[in-house]
């Protein structure tokens, strides 16, 4: 669970090339892509720009480098050409990254073209959560810290939180321990140690928070139709706070609020 110095500069490689690969697809024009499209045009990215890995693929029999969850899907949508971003979509794309044996993950959700208000003040309050929870990390501080703010202020904002998925220890493996919750109670939980490395990636509803998985086994939904956003960041616990692996050039700052 605690990862040495060297290990840590290997994960913080992977993220900064994960980073690059969301900088290309804020470059690209996603209206009118298929989410297969954008699967293949991030896969050639990371293979053949990056000489990297993308570690989705083949992992529990999964066929793609990435998840593409529009509107209503919560998590885990499927790439396919049939689905096409249109405009005022709103797409989440998750994606890991592998070099030199060592695991990155992080999570954007865009918005397609113009979206309405509602849409947007979904996206943005999950973003805020997911910083809310980014920096309470420390060593000292405790998992239920985490799930805490996020929930908190979720709720200030009329959202609900999905608790069916979680964060996750990273490294070699894709998911390791810990669970990483984005509900919870301040004060309780496992306590954080200078070298962990885990994923924060609440996803948020517009109303309730039951989901459903479709028939392909894969895509999870919203029960009640209406939106979900999501945001993730691979983090490491540092002697002195926190720092985000997959921190993108957009974001710099964003620790201090």
């Amino acid at each position: 669970m605690i990862k040495q110095p060297r290990e840590l500069e290997l994960l913080a490689e992977a993220g900064h090339l994960l980073a690059l690969v969301f900088e290309r697809l804020d470059r690209t024009p996603l209206a009118g892509m298929s989410t297969l499209e954008v699967d293949t045009l991030v896969e050639r990215f990371i293979v053949d720009d990056l000489q990297a890995r993308p570690a989705s693929k083949g992992q529990y029999g999964y066929g793609f480098v990435l998840n593409c969850s529009v509107n209503d899907v919560v998590c885990h949508g499927v790439p396919s050409p049939d689905k096409v971003l249109r405009e005022g979509d709103i797409v989440n794309l998750d994606i890991t990254l592998e070099k030199n044996g060592y695991i990155a993950d992080s999570s954007k959700t865009y918005f397609i073209g113009e979206v309405d208000a509602a849409a947007k003040k979904l996206v943005q309050v999950t973003y805020e959560a997911m910083w809310q929870g980014i920096r309470v990390v420390r060593p000292g501080a405790r998992l239920g810290d985490i799930g805490s703010v996020i929930e908190a202020h979720a709720k200030r904002n009329g959202y609900s939180v999905v608790r069916e998925y979680c964060g996750h220890g990273i490294g070699r493996e894709m998911h390791e321990a810990p669970e990483v919750l984005h509900y919870g109670t301040a004060g309780t939980g496992l306590v954080l140690r200078e070298g962990m490395v885990f994923t924060i990636e609440p996803m948020l509803n517009q109303g309730g928070r039951n989901v459903r998985t479709r028939p392909d086994g894969w895509t999870v939904v919203t029960k009640d139709g209406l939106l979900s956003a999501q945001f993730e960041h691979t983090v490491a616990v540092t002697a002195s706070g926190v720092s985000v692996l997959t921190l993108r050039a957009d974001e710099q700052g964003m620790l201090e609020g």
